[in-house]
């Protein structure tokens, strides 16, 4: 099949030279008029920051990805920076080693695929699932392959997306002819939220708490709310709490005496993790998706006496797909998700203090603004 862009799309998005031809084969083998061809011929280089050690940004060129059978290349245009990037940063986090090209919440557009059953080809938009699991450990065996054992996340395990280009495997590509790239960057953070709410196993007509108003508790509210759960925030910032009430829900500082079926910290703060059991009703249930390195102490007593159960949620396990399609059909959401904007470059200058701004939400990285 051939594929034809615009002569501006590709000098915008690839730096080829003009007059080089625009129509390209999706193929994998070299050869005259192939993608391969204007590739390999043309862009050697990337831009990448790379994380060296915490507190530590640093912007270099190195030689451009290449994909490995099974793999596509993607140019990244989105990335957006997540709370686990700011607790990296801080050197706070218990998974992340050094250096590393952090990165996991990614959109782009395929730029070399080699055949597939998937219908991926060159030029579709995309999310970037992060997650690479082995298939073969005893989580993988029973369908959780976000407790891969072996578990190997972009941007966290293995260099991610804060570069021009990436190569990742197709199985973990997902298009969408509708969806923008300011809107599929948000699919894995949204996924979160998602598998969370898949973990509680809650119910139409049922009560949540949220404790956390930041980007993955609203993640959690929008799809609790969406199967018909009525739900309740908990958040210290004021201007975060007119965030998710101008989103359609309640919020206050304090509990206020208020308790639920379900409650889900998003807080990823251990003090706050421990007191949330205070919300949860009897019979109910209590469900970590923030994550943190410090002991999480609980009133074993209070544990018991209320009979709760506790479920923790890791990463997203299948829902892009599902996700991809709510927002395509307008039930998820996206438009009042993304406050603050930064360019590559900008990255080692302002990243510091992102944290800082009173009214973030959630920070996206672009490498081509126009796109």
């Amino acid at each position: 099949m051939i594929f034809r862009f615009r002569r501006n799309w590709i000098q915008n998005h690839l730096s080829v030279p003009t007059g080089l031809e625009t129509e390209y084969h999706s193929t994998t083998a070299g050869g005259p008029g192939t993608i391969n061809d204007i590739f390999y011929s043309e862009i050697k280089n990337m831009r990448q920051i790379i994380l060296e050690a915490p507190g530590r940004f640093v912007e270099r060129e190195t030689s451009r990805s290449v994909a490995n059978a099974g793999q596509a290349l993607v140019k990244i245009e989105r990335i957006g920076v997540c709370g686990s990037d700011f607790h990296a940063f801080a050197g706070r986090h218990p998974i992340y080693t050094y250096p590393r090209v952090i990165g996991h919440e990614l959109s782009g557009v395929v730029m070399q695929v080699g055949v597939n059953n998937r219908g991926i080809q060159p030029g579709d938009r995309c999310a970037i699932e992060p997650y690479i699991s082995c298939g073969a450990c005893r989580a993988c065996a029973k369908g959780l392959n976000n407790c891969c054992e072996n578990i190997q996340v972009l941007g966290i395990h293995v260099d991610g997306g804060m570069q021009e280009y990436l190569s990742v495997p197709i199985s973990l590509i997902h298009k969408s002819e509708v969806l923008t790239l300011d809107q599929l960057v948000l699919v894995e953070m949204l996924g979160i939220g998602a598998h969370a709410v898949v973990r509680s196993g809650v119910k139409n007509g049922e009560q949540a708490i949220v404790v956390g108003a930041g980007p993955i508790g609203m993640a959690v509210a929008q799809f609790a709310s969406a199967l018909g759960v009525r739900i309740h925030l908990i958040e210290k910032s004021e201007w975060r709490r007119a965030f998710a009430e101008q989103m359609g829900y309640t919020a206050s500082p304090t509990a206020e005496d208020r308790q639920a079926e379900v409650v889900f910290d998003a807080t990823g703060n251990a003090l706050a993790m421990g007191a949330s059991l205070d919300y949860v009703e009897p019979g109910g249930s209590l469900v970590y998706v923030g994550l943190t390195r410090e002991p999480v102490c609980i009133d074993d007593s209070l544990f018991h006496r209320k009979e709760v159960t506790l479920l923790a949620s890791r990463n997203s396990n299948g829902q892009f797909p599902e996700i991809i399609e709510l927002i395509e059909e307008g039930k998820i959401d996206t438009t009042p998700w993304i406050t603050d904007r930064l360019n590559l470059s900008d990255v080692p200058i302002q990243f510091e203090s992102l944290p800082t701004r009173r009214t973030l939400m959630k920070a996206v990285v672009e490498m081509n603004p126009s796109a």
